[in-house]
């Protein structure tokens, strides 16, 4: 692609920006950090009512988080808010259907609702004051099946009847126990016990006899042991097999300390708990447990199968840490963070005992999904050390796990792309998988080999099956990674065709008859907004909502410029956002702002609604102030493959830190920007990319803002970091190169560190550490910004301003 800059945006919204005529007056700072019911509510969670005539969807309300339930028509007529007597007949989402499609199950607050399909009669199943989940069919259509917590439950749909359809108590069977010495010789010696002993035996056959022959009766309990417990569970269509994820009883998941809070309702200070340090508590292991509803018998299903469980992928790390760290100490250096020595020395004991044989790693289940005829279940199970994923079968005649499909990466496997189902003709299972780079969707029949439906240098999400099983609807940059549609592809194979023309399509559902589609749709500065088009593409859409309220639609946005700028270190380019002033002459040289988004994996170049809309008024604000912005997807960002993604592997900080200085050095060539006037900001991952500036690149990037930042992976979450470093037991070197704390001894120039007091996600001791450690490298120019009711995301207007009023002062004081 060209390196030049390039703007880019759909017809509709270069409509909306041309209509909006000048400017009230420039955006202020008092705006952009406002509440923002000024700008208006994004539509949220739209579903199709099931006669498909009218979409259901939810706005929040000005002034608090509330968000109340909206309807409209296809056509745009009808639109209000669904009153609370209205829902007494209202439709809710995610529905499913029998084979049929007579029927329609849904829940909504909690409770589960039948409809009979082509008529009103909506009949309300439960109204419990714990909430129900997980609606579906029983294969021959007769119920429906669903769940409270663990436990699941069937309604008869002639009768009306409802009861449980297991009984699963977490404790031994009490029969089970077998009678010790005395008990043998008391009967052994007292005929009437004997006979009391029979009598209950043969009350306990006839219960089972009847409990499994008769119909109208509640089944009996199934004992599974009290040395388990469960977190999820899954009740075949059949009714045949119940599944239960089980793990560890008392599992230690670490130490959890006290979370200070300060600014309290009670004028007291007070605590909350906080959450484990990564490598302070793996995640508990857990298992399968199939349990036979005829026999009522519990078998735990055997991993053995599963190819690569029981391999060591972090054998040849811990190798290159103990080889590292003994040479820094033989040669008299500073003491270097080792690993868990404990650990250490147990693994080789267990290496010890068990030989050559290798032992099953920790797995986590995170879905089961059946076959729409109840006869096969698909597992999707990973490996604790982030390193595998597996989706599985299970045989139930020897309770084993049969692999399907295994996704393995020397890094680790993605957060995203990991949907899965089977067809609804239950003959294959459908899957997306990162296996190429990227992730394309895949078919394949149990046994048989997988079929790629799609292909190419772009990402494929969200799947969904058309109800005829013809089609296959997906969201896709495959135009150009900042361009999102919806696609569509023949369940067969062929060519993905395209079915929107947005380029900032958010979501989609299809509508019960899969002629329609519902979507939201945003740009720069328009939030998401509802219309409805058919599934084939053809016609143009109708637009059914603008939730923008005037003051916002009065303003004259400058429209961020899409740009690729060559990077030095891949082969692929840098996709950025560009803002310059209005009045931008090459000849003079300007000051420069890089703004790093957060999350690391995250999108930010696109031509949606950005996650950070704060930010871009902001970066609005400077360019009017003759800054130059440049918001880049760095490596690690979403949208780019698995390569983009896994460049940090190890080594956080500094694959994105080169993305940083690359963007520097493509705005002073060519951009007129002077480059001893630069400055970054971001928050979370970006305050942790704008410390590695200021510490690593100290001569180039002379001011930052490093807003709730991560300063020490160390005290980061076990769920994120060990993906990426690993655990420090294991990993200790990844740590140190990724910290930003070991290079504090790099700052140069003046430093902002703003943090939440109660953040519950980054803890603000991490700003606290490196303030400290600040302290005594006597540092000058940093200062720490505390807010004492914030947690990570920001939710006060007074806070967003404060903060950034720091932030434009920081700027303006040492970079004009």
């Amino acid at each position: 692609m060209s390196r030049l800059a390039t703007v880019v945006c759909s017809a509709l919204f270069c409509l909306a920006f041309a209509l909006a005529a000048s400017p009230v007056s420039a955006v202020t700072l008092e705006q952009a950090m406002a509440n923002p019911d000024w700008i208006g509510p994004p539509v949220e969670r739209p579903y199709w009512a099931l006669d498909g005539g009218a979409i259901y969807y939810s706005l929040k309300q000005d002034g608090n988080s509330i968000r109340d339930l909206h309807r409209i028509g296809t056509d745009g007529s009808n639109a209000g808010i669904v009153a609370p007597k209205a829902m007494a007949s209202a439709d809710g989402p995610n529905p499913v259907f029998d084979a049929s499609r007579r029927y329609a199950a849904f829940i909504r607050n909690g409770d589960v609702f039948l409809r009979e399909m082509g008529n009103a009669r909506l009949i309300q199943v439960t109204r419990t004051p714990k909430p129900e989940a997980s609606p579906q069919f029983s294969a021959d259509g007769r119920s429906l099946q669903f769940r409270q917590e663990n436990d699941w439950f069937v309604h008869d749909i002639a009768s009306g009847v409802a009861g449980p359809a297991a009984l699963v108590k977490v404790e031994k069977d009490p029969d089970a126990k077998k009678p010790d010495d005395l008990a043998q010789l008391q009967q052994r010696l007292f005929s009437t016990l004997r006979d009391i002993k029979a009598d209950k035996d043969a009350k306990k056959a006839h219960d089972e006899t009847f409990a499994s022959g008769d119909p109208t009766r509640a089944p009996l309990p199934v004992y599974v042991g009290d040395d388990i417990e469960i977190t999820d569970s899954s009740l075949s269509p059949d009714g045949k097999h119940l599944l239960l994820v089980t793990t560890p009883k008392g599992y230690d998941a670490g130490k959890v300390v006290k979370l200070q809070r300060w600014v309290t309702e009670s004028g007291y200070e007070e605590n909350e708990d906080e959450r484990t340090r990564v490598g302070r508590g793996n995640p508990a292991p857990q298992s399968l447990l199939a349990i036979d509803l005829a026999t009522r018998k519990a078998t735990p299903v055997k991993m053995s199968d599963l190819g690569g469980i029981g391999d060591d992928p972090l054998k040849a790390i811990r190798d290159e840490n103990a080889t590292e760290i003994a040479a820094i100490k033989a040669a008299g250096k500073m003491e270097v963070d080792g690993g868990d020595k404990k650990a250490t020395a147990k693994d080789k004991e267990k290496d010890k005992e068990t030989g050559d044989k290798a032992a099953e790693r920790a797995v986590t289940i995170a879905q089961m999904k059946w076959s729409p005829d109840g006869r096969n279940v698909a597992v999707q199970l990973r490996s604790v050390d982030n390193k595998d994923r597996w989706i599985a079968s299970v045989d139930f005649a020897t309770n084993t796990f049969v692999s399907q499909h295994r996704l393995t990466d020397p890094a680790w496997i993605n957060w995203n792309f990991n949907d899965y189902g089977w067809t609804h003709d239950s003959r294959a299972i459908w899957y997306l998988s990162e296996e190429t780079g990227y992730s394309q969707l895949y078919v394949k029949t149990p046994g048989g080999k997988a079929k790629a439906l799609t292909r190419g240098t772009f990402e494929v999400s969200d799947p969904v099956e058309s109800n005829d099983g013809r089609w296959f609807y997906v969201r896709s940059n495959k135009l150009a990674p900042y361009s999102y549609d919806v696609y569509r592809i023949a369940a067969s194979g062929g060519d993905l065709q395209r079915v929107t023309q947005y380029q900032g399509l958010d979501s989609f559902v299809l509508s019960p008859d899969d002629r329609q589609m519902a979507v939201l749709h945003s740009s720069s500065y328009i939030p998401p907004q509802l219309a409805v088009l058919n599934a084939d593409g053809s016609g143009a859409p109708k637009e059914l909502t603008d939730t923008r309220k005037p003051d916002f639609k009065a303003m004259q946005w400058q429209a961020p410029t899409i740009v690729s700028l060559p990077s030095s270190q891949a082969t692929l380019p840098i996709w950025a956002k560009l803002y310059k002033p209005t009045n931008f002459d090459a000849g003079k040289r300007y000051p420069a702002v890089l703004f790093v988004h957060g999350a690391g994996y995250l999108q930010n170049t696109e031509l949606g609604y950005p996650n950070y809309f704060r930010e871009q008024m902001f970066h609005n604000l400077l360019t009017e102030r003759g800054y130059v912005v440049l918001d880049m997807d760095y490596r690690a960002s979403e949208g780019y493959g698995r390569d983009w993604r896994t460049a940090i592997y190890r080594q956080m900080g500094t694959p994105e830190l080169q993305d940083l200085v690359d963007g520097v050095d493509w705005l002073a060539k060519n951009h007129a920007v002077d480059r001893e006037r630069v400055g970054v900001y971001g928050g979370s991952y970006g305050g942790f990319m704008a410390l590695m500036a200021l510490f690593r690149e100290p001569d180039l990037f002379k001011v930052g803002a490093a807003l709730r930042p991560v300063t020490d992976w160390t005290s980061y979450n076990h769920e994120y970091t060990s993906n990426i470093l690993n655990n420090p037991q294991d990993d200790p070197i990844a740590y140190r190169r990724s910290s930003p704390i070991e290079y504090a001894d790099g700052l140069k120039g003046h430093l902002l560190i703003a943090h939440g007091m109660i953040d519950d996600n980054v803890l603000f001791q991490d700003s606290v550490r490196l303030f400290q450690r600040l302290i005594e490298l006597r540092k000058e120019n940093f200062e720490i910004a505390p807010y004492p009711m914030e947690r990570h995301g920001f939710v006060h207007s007074d806070s967003w301003y404060d903060e950034y009023r720091r932030i434009l002062k920081l700027f303006e004081d040492n970079l004009k």
